[in-house]
């Protein structure tokens, strides 16, 4: 069988470049021996910047990367021509810049990562997972956050929610794999005809080949992840490491350290053992149906 042919950097999407045009930078500061500060220094920001630029938490500017790369001793015009068209990719702005009101800063890298992920494993333990969410049930879940909000707002995020899931029905989408503990199934949110949508939504989405659900099931009893909810994303270049998401009230938390994201790798594989089957989770499903 032939080897598969590494993932070309300009053909990938904007927040796996800035990532991997940060991860270069970082390789290319260290083997010219610069520190953070003299590299700050040089393109009149601080060494703080240097690290966000270098974990592709911000985008580029030419000129900075230009800068950079005369600093690092980059002098051949391919090479610096390739990082430039890496750094413009990178500062594209993604389908909900339209509605960036909206977003708030910690969740758009989220957004960001997931629309390039190869691979989405999460588990939920009060609500189900927004990628299987119906419009119905979404708005429902929104409402129970912002209360206050006019239906319009509703109307936006709803349709944000919903153009979100559209990455598993894209060609290359990622692969969903979601372990939802049976008290977020069983938890009535809306009305039993949002529910009854919701669960009729799920026995759909999940018919996809590219989306598998378990039910962790209540007898289950105590369980790896305990703790609550969390989600790992996994990408195609073997550059980037693993990250997992932790989303709390109002802000989120992303680990990428190897010694973190392997606890909840161990906590989801866990999971998986624990739940029952895709098949049985269906069934399951099936059965919650029958009694809206």
């Amino acid at each position: 069988m032939p080897a598969r042919p590494e993932p070309d950097p300009l053909d990938s999407g904007p927040t796996v470049n800035r990532i991997l045009l940060g991860t270069q930078l970082r390789r290319l500061r260290e083997e010219a021996g610069i520190s953070p500060q003299r590299a700050g220094s040089h393109i009149r920001a601080s060494h703080a910047k240097i690290s966000r630029l270098e974990l592709g938490r911000v985008g580029f500017k030419t000129r900075d990367i230009e800068d950079l790369l005369d600093l690092y001793g980059v002098t051949d015009d391919r090479e610096r021509a390739a990082f430039l068209a890496m750094a413009n990719r990178s500062n594209e702005r993604g389908w909900w810049s339209r509605d960036s009101d909206l977003v708030q800063g910690w969740f758009e890298m989220y957004l960001r990562l997931e629309q390039e992920a190869q691979s989405v494993r999460t588990f939920e333990a009060q609500l189900l997972p927004g990628l299987l969410q119906s419009e119905a049930y979404a708005r429902a879940v929104i409402r129970l956050f912002f209360p206050s909000v006019p239906a319009h707002e509703v109307d936006r995020r709803a349709q944000m929610r919903l153009t979100r899931q559209k990455v598993l029905m894209q060609p290359g989408g990622p692969r969903l794999w979601a372990i939802v503990d049976e008290s977020a199934l069983n938890r009535p949110v809306g009305s039993n005809a949002v529910m009854r949508a919701q669960l009729e939504h799920i026995l759909e989405i999940t018919a996809q080949p590219n989306v598998t659900m378990q039910v962790l099931p209540f007898l289950a009893g105590g369980h790896a992840a305990m703790g609550g909810p969390f989600t790992i994303l996994r990408f195609a270049q073997s550059e980037l490491p693993d990250i997992v998401y932790l989303e709390q009230y109002n802000s989120a938390t992303y680990l990428d350290r190897r010694a973190d994201v392997e606890d909840y790798l161990w906590a989801m594989e866990r999971l998986g053992v624990a739940a029952m089957t895709p098949v049985q989770s269906r069934a399951r499903v099936r059965e919650l149906l029958a009694e809206f």
